[in-house]
């Protein structure tokens, strides 16, 4: 049973990575539920203060990646139209355009939703379209890093678990 809950544990981290990139998938609270499901194994321990710790820090992010978007693009003059614009231009970028579609998607989705909601004023739209995409990849770089993070914490617990496997 212990391999089955590490292999999950496992496809959860895996899916947070992924879901750092992704605003379907809420990266860093999925892989802290690869962390709890690692916990559950009798053959792994994992302190219960280390998993409060890592749920408030998902959870932190989790909150703060709906508004650094707003706040990169209210910061550069943008509204509504570029945070809404960048979240479908991020999705329709990466089903047409593939990985390079999650640069240039949000950016142009921004751009394109302030041109509809602003018509007359094309420089400020492009302001807010960068205000927007510097405040998407801030969201993804910190998502990223606290995935990674539950990621080397799951490879490190795999690994004193072959070594305790090894001495007993």
């Amino acid at each position: 049973m212990d391999i089955f809950l590490i292999f999950l544990s496992g496809l959860f981290i895996l899916l947070g990575i992924v879901g750092s990139f992704l605003p379907i998938i809420p990266g860093p609270l999925t892989s802290w539920v690869g962390i709890l499901i690692l916990s559950i194994t009798q053959s792994i321990f994992i302190d219960k203060i280390y998993l409060i710790i890592s749920f408030i820090i998902a959870m932190a992010i989790f909150v703060l990646d709906y508004f650094i978007p707003v706040l990169g693009a209210k910061k550069f003059g943008g509204g509504i139209g570029s945070i809404i614009g960048s979240t479908i231009g991020l999705v329709c970028g990466i089903i047409f355009i593939g990985p390079f579609g999650i640069f240039l998607g949000p950016f142009l989705g921004a751009l394109l939703g302030e041109l509809v909601v602003n018509r007359k004023n094309k420089k400020g739209a492009l302001k807010a379209a960068i205000g927007s995409l510097i405040g998407f990849l801030t969201g993804v770089f910190l998502k990223f890093v606290v995935s990674i993070a539950f990621a080397f914490f799951y490879l490190k617990s795999l690994m004193n678990f072959k070594i305790n496997d090894l001495l007993f």
